[in-house]
């Protein structure tokens, strides 16, 4: 089966959808990525990469065609809406010419915001055919507000009138949670709408390297890592630190970078909380075997009814790595951790809450943390694990290609089977 990853992301940058692109690759099929100059997150095109290019290089034995992307700078509002903008027209508008002579049997679209990059697959639908296929990771226009970035109600409803063509204009939409489900229903029409799960990076099973690029210290840690963003809530972990600060044997580590960075400094000087540590930001090979060092490793939203939809794709790491996880945040991904009996699970924005799952945590015998770290990783196996979930995506493509063409179908499958054992 020839399949085409449309993403604005990808290797050298960080995302999710590496994985997978190897996963479906080594599940048989034949993988193509079409995708733009690497720039995340930084904002500056990376060494060895032009913006305004189009070249195509191999990585990991799968072809990728890159077109030009503006970079997104600093992520100032107007550089983000020209380096998505100039994503969806390099790919709507230069992708077909450097795909020429190429056919595929599927469409994939990695569906991280913007979502209007789907527009690009139905442009290049045109001249390679193809069942398109959008992975939605975050709801729009929802995200739009979430973050601020759009207030406006009519512009708001625009979006979702676009939104909505995009989505029923596709064969097929996947969600990466089952809160998603009715919300993109209700916008999809006939277009159907099944539940996919993103999944675990490989290197999170490897084992843990021996020389770590940060040690941590001694003590209990408390580790969150990732985007250090407004979404993620982290007033309320600098709360929770400041109630915890006479705790001596209790540290916050707070590993990554992102937009927070420089505010998160000053709030931890300005309250001197020695109990904090920001070490920065590291590459993602070298964050298992930092985080398998963690006491517990910590997952924290707003509480937005939005982000109570979404399963923070960070969990499916924290999972993999055998350390106990403590959730402080609604919906979705607070239910991921309860089921899987990984660690305590706290509300959204809660500091005392969050202060006192972190003492209970704290208080538990070594061996019964170890117990929940295992019970989170056998989580992992069953329900993230990569390898499984291609499999089951390659039969999903292969059903809707059978359906799409008039063939008889094939046995379906139950996406959603993952999430509920």
């Amino acid at each position: 089966m020839k399949v085409l990853i449309l993403s604005q992301y990808y290797w050298p940058e960080s995302f999710r959808i590496n994985d997978v692109a190897t996963s479906l690759r080594d599940a048989g099929c034949d993988v193509t990525v079409l995708t733009g100059q690497p720039n995340y997150p930084d904002g500056k095109t990376f060494a060895g990469y032009r913006a305004w290019s189009v070249r195509r290089e191999t990585h990991e034995r799968i072809p990728i065609h890159r077109v030009p992307l503006a970079p997104r700078g600093q992520a100032g509002a107007g550089q983000l809406v020209v380096n998505y903008l100039s994503f969806l027209f390099a790919a709507s508008v230069i992708g077909p010419w450097s795909l020429r002579r190429q056919r595929f049997d599927v469409i994939f679209v990695y569906g991280v915001s913007p979502i209007l990059n789907a527009f690009a697959a139905l442009a290049i639908r045109r001249s390679t055919g193809g069942a398109v296929v959008t992975w939605v990771q975050d709801l729009w226009p929802q995200a739009l507000r979430v973050t601020g970035h759009v207030r406006s109600p009519r512009l708001l409803s625009a979006v979702e009138a676009i939104v909505r063509w995009l989505y029923r204009h596709n064969d097929l939409l996947l969600v990466q949670s089952q809160g998603f489900v009715p919300i993109v229903a209700a916008m999809a029409g006939s277009t159907p709408v099944e539940y996919h799960p993103n999944p675990g990076e490989q290197a999170f099973l490897a084992p843990a390297a021996e020389s770590p690029a940060l040690t941590l210290p001694s003590g209990f840690n408390v580790v969150f890592a990732g985007n250090l963003g407004t979404v993620q809530a982290l007033d309320t972990v600098i709360a929770a630190a400041a109630l915890l600060r006479d705790e001596p044997s209790i540290r916050f580590v707070l590993i990554g970078s992102g937009s927070q960075g420089d505010w998160l400094k000053r709030e931890v000087t300005r309250l001197g909380l020695t109990n904090v540590l920001m070490p920065g930001r590291f590459e993602p090979q070298a964050m298992p075997s930092i985080l398998s060092q963690a006491s517990a490793l910590l997952v924290s939203l707003t509480q937005d009814p939005a982000l109570g939809q979404t399963v923070p794709s960070k969990i499916q790491a924290y999972l993999a790595t055998g350390r106990p996880v403590i959730a402080s945040l609604n919906g979705e991904g607070a239910r991921v951790v309860r089921q899987a009996g990984a660690g305590p699970v706290c509300p959204a924005e809660d500091a005392g809450a969050l202060a006192e799952a972190i003492r209970t945590l704290h208080a538990l015998p070594p061996q019964e943390r170890d117990r929940l770290g295992r019970a989170g990783r056998d989580y992992y196996l069953k329900h993230f694990e990569p390898g499984m979930l291609a499999e089951r995506l390659v039969q999903r493509f292969a059903a809707l290609v059978a359906t799409t063409h008039g063939a008889a179908q094939p046995a379906r499958v139950n996406l959603a089977e993952s999430d509920h054992g």
